[in-house]
């Protein structure tokens, strides 16, 4: 298509002068950080699947478009993969890293060896596998299934990995094996399953471009998944409209310039056609006073509700009780907001709906899905081309995270821990598979454990309330931090002892390995040729040798050839994944599911209706002279932090984004200090006056994770509520 004036950004050449990521000072840096190995860093981009967010690609091309795909995150991870080993005199005396920002530690390069440090030592002392792994085993039986858990990161996981680690675990007789998926989108898995019958996003990126509308709520796609930009601006040269639901007016949701596009780089893209700002938690009430507008209006798709869908009756009835003015109080916008959302809502023939944590990271995050659920079952917005509900995932291990079966509430597949299911995967693997839920990770660092495995990740970082996070590593006799770098959660004093073992990074692995992108596309990544670590393991040989050492008896049961043998186990412990049997080379994928889940309304549920949901409106819970805080990102990736200041939003790590109504009301001025105190406990930053709703405040995630209490969670997920009430002072 021809240059389309209409959604251009500005007539800035480059938007020059604008606060804008600099794209191509990225690849710069990226050409700078991997001196040495560049050729290394080329091959992992040029055949490698991504292990940054869930788009998910083949090199750098993918299944959406045929066009090359470079985003920035990728450009940071590269020298995750490519940097040397560190020195291992440096971890003699861990003193001296104290204070150190997990940036520096990381950047000091690769674990080389086993390395083990017990209490009173100084630091770590090098030791070989037959002992790291003796050591653990021994601790291991010691403890028994009821007193050890395993904790899984997201970042460059591949399925084969999460595989391993959920069967070892299962092996030893528990169930306590929890990732990343669980504090990220677990309420969507379970609203999902439980209105479709389906726990995944229903359609593929495709149904974007073309689509009537996209909404996006809860999500920033331009921070976070870079390369959706792209989609979003052919998407707009189709004439889809965007709409955003969110606490604050993104900037790189506004406008973005496509780097890799010649009309977008130049004159950028204007991507929101309107925003829709609402409370932090206010998510439910918005969409239930959107929900009932409609109703209102006889906007609703009656023949699809009436022969595809159950619940609508009881849903239309509770939301009859409630009246706009209630609502609009609640969600922080108004009823004219409602209605216009409603307007495009009626007006669009398909739409897609995304979210992220925004929507997901909420004690009612389950609840929050549902009103999403119930806004795209209203108009049939699931089954059929150019609609859906995409969850939309922000890390190439999530997905499949879950569905492999490493978690604690569920089996491979998605399957609930039950006996029943437990028996079918005892006679698939030939021992005992324990039938009862095992702890999710809050859980397991408030359990009395003997042994605490951890996968990457950084609890200090991750889970609310770091200085609880600390005390309750502390306690644990042996903690196994199995991983490619150094992280601060690895010098918390020993209990006992303290294990660090290499892992090899997803392009290291012999057979290669594959990953499943949002989209739910099963994604084989090569081993790419270069630099290794000698003794560094893959992880899914760590995790298998653990169990076998530590139950020999059973050792045959859960010990790998590689990771062909292990795709064909998960081929017939998950029958949907039937073909990672086969993915061999670059390019080799399968969609499982097809393009569209509950494709002609066809869905998986007991009765084949979607079900519609009664959901209750939280409460506002902002008592007089108290702000809502929630957690944001910035020039990072999960907790890895770049960049002090955010190129999209300009603000730096210290700010306390305000409304510019409620800075003047407080006598604020840009750049002055300020307090943030809960009950938690405080944080000290910067106002940068922002388009925030009245009443919210951002700060930026983890260093807001001091606010945020750790006991708030989800009901059904047990995902942590990562918002505070503060005091501003």
């Amino acid at each position: 298509m021809g240059l389309d004036p209409k959604n251009w950004a500005g007539l800035k050449p480059f938007g020059l002068g604008e606060q804008k990521p600099n794209n191509y000072l990225e690849i710069w840096k990226a050409v700078r950080e991997n001196r040495g190995q560049r050729r290394y860093a080329w091959r992992i981009l040029r055949d490698g699947a991504c292990d940054g967010c869930a788009l998910g690609t083949s090199g750098m091309r993918d299944w959406t478009m045929d066009e090359v795909h470079l985003c920035n995150i990728r450009l940071r991870l590269l020298r995750l993969n490519t940097m040397p080993p560190l020195d291992g005199g440096l971890l003699a005396d861990v003193s001296k890293l104290a204070g150190k920002s997990s940036a520096e530690l990381r950047d000091l390069g690769r674990l080389p060896y086993p390395m083990l440090r017990e209490s009173g030592d100084a630091g770590f002392r090098r030791i070989g596998w037959d002992e790291a792994l003796n050591l653990a085993a021994d601790r291991l039986r010691q403890a028994g299934p009821d007193k050890f858990g395993l904790y899984m990161t997201s970042r460059g996981e591949p399925n084969e990995n999460y595989f391993a680690a959920q069967k070892a675990v299962r092996a030893l007789g528990g169930n306590s094996i929890d990732n990343a998926a669980r504090i990220c989108h677990s309420p969507s898995t379970v609203a999902l399953k439980g209105s479709l019958g389906v726990a995944a996003t229903t359609c593929s990126y495709t149904d974007w471009i073309g689509s009537d509308l996209i909404v996006f709520i809860g999500s920033n796609v331009a921070n976070n998944q870079p390369v959706a930009m792209k989609y979003l601006y052919h998407a707009k040269k189709e004439g889809t409209k965007v709409a955003v639901v969110n606490t604050y007016r993104e900037p790189g949701m506004d406008k973005y310039w496509v780097p890799s596009n010649i009309e977008s780089a130049v004159f950028g893209t204007r991507i929101t056609d309107r925003f829709f700002l609402v409370n932090v938690g206010g998510d439910v009430a918005f969409l239930s006073g959107v929900l009932k507008m409609m109703i209102d209006n006889n906007w609703v798709d009656h023949e699809f509700v009436d022969s595809h869908t159950t619940g609508y009756t009881e849903l239309a009835e509770s939301l009859s009780k409630r009246s706009y003015e209630e609502l609009s109080a609640l969600s922080g916008a108004s009823e004219d907001d409602m209605r216009e959302l409603a307007r495009m809502l009626h007006e669009a023939k398909t739409a897609v709906l995304v979210w992220s944590m925004g929507v997901t990271q909420h004690e009612f995050g389950e609840d929050n899905v549902r009103s999403i659920i119930n806004l795209g079952l209203a108009k049939g917005f699931v089954g059929r081309e150019k609609s859906g509900l995409m969850p939309i995932r922000g890390h190439s291990g999530v997905q499949g995270g879950a569905e492999m079966g490493a978690y604690s509430t569920a089996l491979p597949g998605g399957l609930a821990v039950t006996p029943e299911n437990a028996a079918t995967f005892a006679e698939l693997w030939g021992f005992e598979v324990p039938s009862s839920p095992g702890r999710t990770a809050p859980e397991m660092l408030e359990a009395d454990l003997d042994v605490l495995i951890s996968s990457g990740g950084n609890f200090l970082e991750v889970l609310p309330d770091p200085a609880a996070s600390r005390r309750a590593l502390a306690r644990i006799p042996l903690r196994v931090h199995i991983d490619i770098c150094l992280s601060s959660q690895m010098l918390v004093e020993p209990a006992s002892a303290v294990l660090l073992l290499p892992a090899q990074t997803r392009y290291e692995m012999i057979g290669g390995v594959t990953a499943t992108s949002t989209e739910r596309r099963i994604i084989f990544s090569p081993e790419i040729p270069g630099p290794r670590i000698p003794e560094a393991w893959p992880e899914w040989k760590i995790t298998t040798e653990l169990a076998a050492r530590t139950r020999p008896e059973i050792s045959e049961q859960v010990r790998y050839s590689g990771t062909p043998q292990i795709r064909e186990d998960i081929a017939r412990s998950v029958p949907v994944y039937t073909g990672i049997e086969n993915l061999k080379a670059k390019g080799d994928n399968l969609q499982y599911g097809g393009p569209l889940l509950c494709a002609g309304w066809k869905f998986p549920t007991p009765d084949g209706r979607a079900r519609f949901s009664v959901v209750e409106v939280p409460p506002l819970n902002r008592p007089d002279g108290t702000f809502v805080v929630t957690t944001r990102r910035g020039k990072q990736f999960n907790s890895m932090v770049y960049e002090k200041r955010d190129a999209l939003t300009g603000a730096t790590r210290e700010a306390v984004l305000m409304n510019p109504i409620d800075a003047d009301r407080l006598g604020l001025k840009d750049g002055d200090p300020v307090r943030l105190k809960s009950d938690t406990g405080e944080l000290t930053g910067r106002v940068v006056r922002a388009p925030v709703t009245p009443g919210n405040l951002q700060v930026h995630w983890p260093e807001g994770e001091v606010l945020i209490d750790r006991n708030k969670r989800s009901p059904q997920a047990g995902i942590p509520d990562y918002n505070a009430v503060v005091r501003v002072g």
